[in-house]
């Protein structure tokens, strides 16, 4: 009997198409949860016309305290109690002293709030202090009034 080689050669390849398509979705899943995830308390800032950045309160190490319509307070992402403001800064300001802590407070929230909030960082001894606003959007800014005409 003489050997005869198989006809048809099947290569054995993996297919990644598959794999291609779910890592795509798995990438849009996280760039759309991650935004979320940073911010912590939802606050609606107060809108200025002339801002000034602030460019260390977008770092993951920033101390935001937030203060939101309701009154709640969320030092990053953690709510917690008036009365423990003063000690959960003083141990967050051990790793780098002398830095700025930010105020994320709704335009909404009482103002004795935020007055209440920054006198309990001021006791941790806080020198530098940041007030976190939004731009207003040029859509809702006043239109200059018309030229006048030469008539």
């Amino acid at each position: 009997m003489a050997y005869k080689p198989p006809v048809g050669i099947v290569m054995a390849t993996p297919n990644v198409i598959p794999m291609a398509d779910i890592m795509l979705v798995l990438l849009i899943i996280f760039m759309v949860v991650t935004p979320m995830l940073q911010k912590g308390a939802p606050v609606d800032r107060a809108l200025v016309s002339n801002p000034h950045e602030m460019q260390d309160a977008d770092k993951e190490d920033a101390i935001i305290v937030a203060v939101t319509r309701s009154g709640d307070i969320f030092l990053g992402s953690t709510k917690i109690a008036k009365e423990s403001i003063t000690s959960s800064i003083k141990d967050k300001l051990t790793n780098k002293p002398g830095a700025t802590v930010y105020i994320n407070g709704d335009r909404r929230a009482k103002y004795g709030d935020v007055v209440a909030v920054v006198d309990e960082i001021r006791a941790a001894g806080v020198d530098q202090l940041g007030l976190l606003t939004d731009k207003v959007p040029a859509s809702n800014k006043p239109k200059a009034p018309p030229p006048p005409t030469g008539d």
